[in-house]
């Protein structure tokens, strides 16, 4: 093992290969702070560009456009309440308060820091477990992903800091707004109306754009905030000591979780930061404090962002299966270069395995000494005016949404849900679970009617496979206890006051 380890440092310090990390991780950054653009649309724009490129230099560029988009999608979720890359999402919820309240330097610190930590064990996680937990992957399969997909659903209500039923509310909405388009299986229309675009379904860059971006300069105007907000004094650019105390752990629950999460098929880094989020809250002495600036809720979704590009390189490079879209695209990265992943790929090319998992940690530590000084840059954004600063949001959140896409009805979809997002704010919902559920919607749908073919109609195969039993079993406990422990602390409160009388 260190010897293949040392082998693939050799091959990734190479000058070639230090200068593919260093692109690939700087256009990384670069997109993750534009909003709306993402990784996916990236990588494949440039796909053509690693033609004249060695095999291990192209991936290496590829891998690093895609955990490089990570660490710049929290940037703009914490200055501006836009997240750059969707995986952001949930760092809008705690980062932007903490920006508001002056403390945007330690949110953007503690984000590089927590990102950094997590994509250095998720790393040694591929280095050492890779053959083994792709193994165990693949027993994962639609009845075992549904089932994993009902706990996600049972953090719904630990994203909101207000009502629960209003964040039920929004759950179901995100439900049905899931089911918008073709059909997964019969590809029969679904509420489309005849449209052309809402049969592909309602894309998830428009709705973030609208409910996070234009919602907020939509409410913003209308509150007509000071520009004194944004001439506080820059301080606090490295995070303090209670900041790391109050950090550490949800730094290695976010890097855990959102490792082992990237492994399974489907599920991507959007989902391990919401159920990180929910985790944390529900973890926390005083979770009255997410959703008004807990450094906990950046510190821990964060991490599991990062954590989850390494976990779903494991499944790509040992077994040759792509878990999600952007490991597809680099799959075919892979294709162009002549490359098969799977099983052979350690064997047939050590070079390339070795020297793609090394620059992953090169490419951490580029990107943690690219970042921090850039901090200042980018808490400087909190200075500039408004006449300019919302004109530039908007401006961006068109370019892109019409950048993935290339369809002008997208940008109508972004603004209809600006309108929803600003409603939404007035009467005190919050978005976050309505895109989760949203996300997790279409997903566990998928699954479950997969699972029915697979079991000819009957729901007995998420309890006859040992795996979703468990996982099912779970699920349940979680939703039933609180349920159940209410009416015993009242009891034991009457207890306690009958003997004490």
């Amino acid at each position: 093992m260190f010897e293949s380890v040392g082998f693939g440092f050799a091959v990734a310090l190479q000058p070639a290969n230090l200068v593919a990390c260093f692109v690939g991780v700087f256009i990384g950054t670069l997109i993750g702070v534009l909003p709306g653009v993402g990784p996916v649309a990236t990588m494949s724009l440039l796909l053509p560009a690693t033609f004249a490129m060695s095999p291990t230099a192209s991936i290496i560029m590829m891998a690093g456009i895609y955990y490089g988009a990570m660490y710049g999608g929290s940037t703009t979720s914490i200055l501006v309440n836009i997240p750059g890359e969707a995986a952001s999402v949930v760092t809008c919820l705690d980062g932007y308060r903490m920006a508001r309240q002056g403390r945007a330097g330690a949110a953007l610190g503690i984000s590089a820091f927590g990102s950094f930590i997590a994509g250095t064990l998720s790393v040694l996680g591929v280095m050492l477990l890779a053959p083994p937990l792709a193994r165990a992957a693949l027993g994962f399969g639609p009845p075992e992903i549904f089932a994993l997909l009902l706990i996600g659903f049972t953090m719904i209500t630990w994203l909101a800091s207000g009502s629960r039923l209003k964040a039920v509310l929004m759950a179901l909405l995100g439900l049905f707004l899931g089911t918008v388009g073709l059909d997964p299986i019969n590809a029969t229309p679904r509420f489309t109306f005849g449209s052309i675009t809402l049969s592909d379904g309602i894309g998830l860059v428009p709705m973030i754009m609208g409910l996070f971006g234009v919602a907020e300069v939509l409410v913003n105007i209308e509150q007509g905030l000071k520009q004194e907000v944004f001439k506080t004094k820059i301080r606090g650019l490295f995070p303090t000591r209670q900041d790391w105390k109050d950090s550490a752990a949800p730094i290695a629950r976010g890097s855990v979780l959102g490792f082992f999460l990237g492994i399974l098929p489907g599920i991507g880094a959007i989902i391990p930061t919401f159920i990180s989020y929910g985790l944390e809250k529900r973890v926390s002495r005083h979770p009255e404090r997410f959703g008004t600036g807990a450094i906990e809720g950046v510190a821990g979704p964060e991490a599991a962002n990062n954590a989850a590009t390494g976990g779903s390189m494991i499944p790509l490079l040992t077994l040759g299966i792509a878990p999600n879209v952007v490991m597809a695209v680099l799959l075919g990265a892979f294709l162009i270069q002549g490359v098969q992943p799977g099983p052979l790929l350690i064997n047939e090319h050590p070079q390339l395995f070795w020297g793609v998992v090394a620059s992953m940690y090169v490419g951490n530590v580029m990107l943690l000494i690219l970042n921090l000084p850039l901090i200042g840059l980018w808490v400087q954004l909190l200075r500039v005016p408004y006449a300019i600063l919302f004109p530039l949001v908007l401006l961006f959140s068109v370019i892109g949404v019409y950048g993935v896409s290339g369809n002008i009805w997208d940008v109508v979809i972004m603004v209809v849900f600006g309108a929803v997002g600003y409603a939404m704010r007035k009467l005190r919902y919050e978005p976050a679970p309505l895109v989760l559920a949203f996300v997790l919607g279409k997903l566990a749908e998928e699954s479950i009617r997969q699972s029915l073919l697979m079991s000819r109609g009957s729901f007995a195969i998420l309890i006859d496979r040992p795996i979703a039993g468990v996982l099912l079993a779970i699920a349940i406990v979680i939703m039933v206890a609180p349920a159940l422990v209410r009416p015993l602390k009242s009891a034991l409160t009457l207890t306690r006051s009958a003997s004490g009388g």
